[in-house]
């Protein structure tokens, strides 16, 4: 009767622990899930915009090509 008397209590003693370890589990999982993220406002960084720089002598290389051209065709006549 010992034994028996042994494993009946083990089991008592479980089931008060488990219900124990079952509430604590589950006020642990609802105070995180009530405590998770924030009120504020998310900051959200603007775009960053690449715009191709243009040369600043794009606009001369041209004409002064055709000027070379024209000085070339002066000098050989």
């Amino acid at each position: 009767m010992g034994a028996w008397f042994r494993w009946t209590e083990l089991r008592i003693f479980l089931e008060v622990n488990m219900k124990k370890l079952v509430i604590a589990a589950a006020l642990t999982a609802a105070a995180s899930t009530a405590s998770a993220g924030n009120l504020a406002e998310p900051i959200v960084e603007p775009p960053v915009i690449v715009e191709q720089a243009e040369s600043s002598s794009s606009g001369i290389l041209l004409p002064l090509l055709l000027l070379v051209l024209v000085g070339a065709a002066v000098a050989s006549n």
